[in-house]
This record gives C-alpha cells, structure tokens and sequence, in this order.
C-alpha cells in the first residue's frame, strides 16, 4: 500500500469504505508485517508514554542552562485559580504543551511526535480532553484511532515536506505537530475526511515560514513556548474545519507549498543558531554565558 499524500489516503478511505484512522492502521500491518492487535499494542504503548509523561510532571526539574524549568507548572497554577483568560479545556492545553516541552529539555522521557521539539503539541490536545463532561464519553480505543490519525498525517508531511527543523524550519516541527494535532481533534470529534484535510491545511497555513532559530543552539527557547502555539493553533484550525470553514487551497498543495518554503529558508534560519532570536542582543549574551560555564567546569 503506497501513501504518499492526503489524496491517496482520501482515495483509500472511500475504495475500501474506512475511516481514516482504519487505513493508517493498515498501511502499518502492511509496511511493518504485524497484526492489527500487534500495530494497536504499539499505539497504545505511545499514547501510555504521553499520560506517564503528563503525570511524572511536577515542575520542580531546571534544564542545566537555566532557561527551562517549571513554567508548565505555573501555567497550571494559574488556571487552577480561574484567572486564565483563555480558561477551561485552551488553560490546560497550554499547561500541557509547557510540561510536556520542558520534560523534553530536562531530558525526561516524551513521545517525539513528530519530532522531539515538537514533543508537547499532539499530548497537549488530547490528555486534557478527560477532564472534561462533553468528552468522558471517549474511551481509550478512540484516543487510540486519533493516534492513528496523527501518524498518518505526519507520515505524508515528512515524505512530502520535511519535519526537521535543520531542513525546513520550525514549521517542519511545530507546523507539523499541529497539523498532526488538528487532524486528530477533528477525527475525534466525528469530522469527515475532507474536514481532518482542511484542518491539517489550515493548522499549517498559520504556522507556514516559521524559523527555527535555537538561542544557544539549545531545543530550549523559543522552543518550548512554541509547542504552545502550535498546540493552541491545532484546536482552532479544528473547531474551524468542523464548523464547515474550509482551506481553499488544498490540503496537499499546501504541504508542498511548506516543503518550497522550507527548502528556500536562509541556513541561518534553519536550525543553526546565527539568525533569528539566536543573534539578539540576549540571545548572544546567553550563549557567550552558557560557554564561559563551560569553561569554568
């Protein structure tokens, strides 16, 4: 089975009358030689590293350069009081995103989805979603099936696109995750397979240029904050896909086009560390400081 677009996995979906997490599925028993059950227990084995992460969480760990380290808990903190103007299910999705990013950079263990600095964004939308009545319904086989979802998603960008920030900026990263994230709450949420592309198009749209531009070269900032947005960006390309608003390009062609972006971005910006916040004024003080430690030890 050959899955190089969205298309081909819209054409699938309606050829064997499945829905579109069946046909990820599939593709994996096909391209890995495993059974259903065997393909289901390594989902499951992602999505119980995401909660193990999630709940090992306590915001008491600090990166050793002392840029990272317990903003998600005082992002929890703060919703937990009812100040958050965003509030409700969006306050915990960006104290997830925050938590899950930060144990990245403390070296915990996350789920790289697709990528390690994009580790807070697919976790983000979907731990949250328990706490909530309108969601209780959900059971863990659905969770499963918008894992399902999300891979598939990530599958086409890597082969039509890129997901390293090193080829193709911070959209390969954080664009990607979100799309993967978007698509995955629509499925959840009952959408068509027309309504998870014209999420994955429109969560990717928003996010399309992003630079990567690593102060210190570390996966740190703005790194870590920006799980949050494309966290954030996943839920209202979602709601807006399952609203009817559609992405009037499509879906695939908007891939291609974050591909040429990429591939066009200035090396500086691409994950090197000498353009963007990684040559400000502070951004080089913290490298110049984080080298004269080095040196010190």
């Amino acid at each position: 089975m050959t899955i190089d677009s969205m298309q081909d996995i819209f054409n699938l979906m309606a050829a064997r009358k499945k829905p579109f997490w069946e046909v990820i599925l599939e593709a994996d028993m096909e391209e890995r030689q495993v059974t259903r059950e065997e393909s289901m227990a390594k989902m499951l084995v992602v999505w119980q590293a995401m909660k193990d992460a999630s709940d090992t969480y306590t915001g008491t760990r600090h990166r050793v350069s002392g840029l990272v380290g317990g903003d998600g808990m005082k992002m929890r903190q703060y919703a937990k009081r009812g100040h958050a103007m965003s509030g409700g299910y969006v306050s915990d999705v960006i104290a997830e995103a925050l938590s899950m990013a930060e144990s990245n950079a403390c070296m915990r263990r996350i789920v790289a989805a697709p990528t390690a600095g994009a580790c807070g964004v697919l976790p983000a939308v979907l731990l949250p979603l328990s706490k909530y009545a309108e969601y209780e319904e959900l059971n863990q086989h659905q969770i499963l099936e918008a894992l399902y979802v999300a891979s598939g998603i990530g599958s086409v960008i890597a082969y039509k696109a890129g997901i390293a920030g090193a080829s193709g900026g911070c959209q390969a990263e954080i664009g990607t995750a979100s799309a993967m994230a978007a698509g995955a709450l629509v499925a959840l949420r009952g959408g068509s397979g027309k309504q998870i592309g014209d999420a994955v198009a429109m969560a990717l749209k928003n996010l399309m240029g992003l630079i990567c531009d690593p102060v210190a070269g570390l996966v740190e900032v703005p790194c870590v904050k920006r799980n949050v947005i494309g966290a954030v960006n996943a839920v209202s390309a979602a709601d807006m896909a399952l609203a009817g608003i559609k992405s009037r390009i499509p879906v695939d062609e908007v891939i291609d086009a974050m591909g040429e972006v990429g591939r066009r971005l200035p090396v500086e910006f691409r994950e090197t560390a000498w353009g963007g916040l990684a040559v400000s004024p502070t951004g080089l003080k913290i490298k110049e400081n984080l080298h004269s430690k080095k040196k010190q030890a």
